[in-house]
Parts: C-alpha cells; structure tokens; sequence
C-alpha cells in the first residue's frame, strides 16, 4: 500500500474512531460516569480513560487475532455485547441508587402572627461535610475498566474489517490503534459536552442536578434490560 494511501487510510480511520465513540451503549455508559463529575476538566479525563481503556481491548483482541491467524466466533462476540448489557445495568443501578440516597423530605413550621404555615423542605443529610475530592488515578479506573469491556465487544467486528481490508498485520494494527486515538478524542469531547448541564446545575440547583443524574441512571438501566432481552431472545443468545 503506497504511504500516501496508507495515511488516507489512518486518516480515515481517526474519523471513523472518534464517530465510534458516539455509539449509544458507549455514550449511556459514560454518562453515568460523567453524571458524579463536578467539572468539565474531570469529566475530559473520564472521557479519555474510557478511550484508552476502548483502545487497550482492541489492541489486545487484535494481536491475539493475527497472531493466532483466527477470528472471533460469532457466538462469543454476542456473548460480550451481552456483558456490556449487563453492564449498564449496572451501573445504571448505581448511578440511580447513589443520587437518592440521603435525601429526606420533612416538613418545616413557621409560626407568623399567630398563624402556623408548614413547608415541605427536601435536602441531601450531610452536604455541607461532603468531601469530594478524589485522586485522578481512582476516578479514571471505573471509565477505563468500561472502555475495555466495550473495546472487547467491538474488537470481533473491528479485526474482522481490519484484516480483510488491510493485508499487512503491521499496518493492520496501527490502523488500529489510530482508531483507537480517535475513540479517544471522539469521548473527551462528548464527555465535557455532557458534563455541562450536571457542572452547571451541581452547586446552585442541587435538585435538578440530582434530577438529571436520576434520569441518566434509569435510561442507562432501561437501555441495558433492553439489551440483554435483544441479545438473549432476539438473538438467541440464552434462549
């Protein structure tokens, strides 16, 4: 393949990674993720972790594949979409039981000239001590641990292309791994994107904030039942 070609090709590849990246499994698992974050510059970085670790499986999953000179079964690449489906399950419960929990809801009295007026008041117990902080090496391992088990889901498709169109096991993989790059660049720009509303709303709207993260929660809860009913009966995969 002439190396003008070639980095046509990559360039491609980059385009088509960071696309890759706004897959809706992809975009609802991150969301979850994004929804605890309270800056825009933290939830870049969940962005990129996911990407790196997207980018990690696939390489893996590709070197494995040339070098052995076998493919993915289909049987088993179903098997992995199916984790992921779990896996927003899961983290679509965590995410929804984590924004309710502490909340309480009471009543307020208020005595003005005789007359007794009662508020409904909600709050989160303890906000005022909440400690936030946390090291950047623990927060990116949850984003980069569902960047590869989405990196392993996509990796059978992906090498599959891959080896039939480029014949070089070399260029295969840089292919690759310029796919991954642009998976990489493709979340750290939606990942601040969505962390906007939840950054904005988070110290003057707590509320809504916590709203939204709720509402996250349960879609990515929802989306991942659907999963795993498409890929368990739809696709026979269990029954």
């Amino acid at each position: 393949m002439a190396n003008g070609m070639f980095l046509s090709v990559l360039g491609l590849g980059f385009v088509l990674g960071m696309k890759h990246a706004l897959d809706p499994d992809h975009m609802v698992a991150v969301s979850t993720i994004v929804s605890e974050s309270r800056s825009v510059r933290r939830s870049s970085l969940i962005g990129t972790f996911w990407g790196l670790g997207h980018t990690l499986s696939l390489l893996c999953a590709s070197v494995v594949v040339i070098a052995l000179k076998v493919r993915i079964p289909d049987r088993i690449a179903l098997w992995m979409e199916f984790a992921v489906a779990l896996m927003l399950i899961f983290l679509g419960l965590r995410t929804t039981m984590k924004s309710l929990r502490g909340w309480k809801l009471h009543r307020h009295c208020h005595t003005h000239d005789g007359n007794t007026h009662t508020h409904l008041h909600l709050h989160r117990e303890g906000d005022e001590l909440a400690h936030h902080h946390r090291h950047l090496i623990r927060s990116g391992a949850r984003p980069f641990f569902v960047g590869m088990v989405h990196g392993m889901a996509g990796s059978a498709a992906l090498t599959l292309l891959v080896l039939a169109a480029i014949p070089s096991a070399l260029a295969g993989l840089i292919y690759i791994a310029v796919f991954g790059l642009g998976s990489v660049g493709g979340m750290l720009i939606m990942s601040s994107l969505i962390s906007l509303p939840f950054v904005l709303t988070r110290k003057r709207f707590n509320v809504l904030s916590e709203g939204l993260q709720v509402a996250v929660g349960l879609f990515s809860l929802g989306f991942g039942l659907f999963l795993t009913w498409q890929y368990s009966v739809q696709e026979h995969l269990i029954f």
